[in-house]
């Protein structure tokens, strides 16, 4: 490897390092305010939980303090690390929890036995969006219910996209699994729900605050 070729990887390296540093710090300095803002819209979402509940992916159990006590809760969550302080999180919160190790397309769980899937910034971050729809809806009882909070696209042709779009691809690399340009409506519309309803609002940084918040039915 010649000398210009290494300077070139670690000029590479630093880039990447320098605007990770950067995104931790741009992320953290608005999480306290987003999720309170996000607080409410989880509650009116939850509010009708019951029976056999499934979260995707709940890392470190940011929805749990809006899940109602009677619920029988699955966590599938592939970070063996989240395991125990999920355990210790729902046991401080009265629910009865069973946590299992997978991931969003690999479900540990049987086909029609879920009343509910709460999947919240899971389908922004998943590598295959539709074969995790279609997991989704194995495991839903017939009549069963996904409730979602997802970061989506900003409408085509508008500036937003145009950002998005361009930087997407450095968003990859500074956040592994983020897509912050994928049409998360439009999947949902055509994955097989019987019905799919929900609302967008804006929250947080500029390039980020498209969301969507609903549910869909199978």
């Amino acid at each position: 490897m010649s000398v210009n070729q290494i300077c070139g990887e670690l000029s590479n390296q630093i880039y990447v390092n320098l605007g990770k540093i950067f995104l931790g710090r741009m992320i953290a300095g608005h999480s306290s305010s987003y999720h309170e803002e996000l607080g409410d819209r989880k509650l009116s979402l939850f509010a009708n939980l019951q029976g056999k509940v499934l979260e995707i992916n709940p890392q470190n159990g940011s929805n749990l303090p809006y899940y109602p006590s009677n619920i029988d809760l699955i966590a599938i969550e592939p970070s063996l690390q989240m395991h125990s302080s999920l355990r210790k999180q729902a046991k401080k919160l009265g629910l009865n929890i069973d946590i299992r190790f997978g991931n969003a397309e690999w479900l540990d769980v049987e086909d029609n036995s879920v009343d509910t899937v709460v999947a919240t910034f899971v389908l922004c971050s998943v590598p295959n969006i539709n074969y995790t729809l279609q997991a989704i809806l194995r495991v839903l009882k017939p009549g069963g219910r996904l409730l979602f909070i997802e970061r989506i696209a900003a409408p085509k042709g508008s500036f937003f996209r145009k950002i998005q779009n361009t930087i997407s691809p450095i968003w990859k690399t500074l956040a592994t699994n983020s897509y912050r340009d994928r049409e998360i409506d439009f999947a949902l519309e055509n994955a097989g729900f019987t019905s799919v309803s929900y609302e967008q609002f804006q929250l947080g940084l500029f390039m980020l605050s498209q969301h969507i918040i609903g549910v869909a039915t199978k």
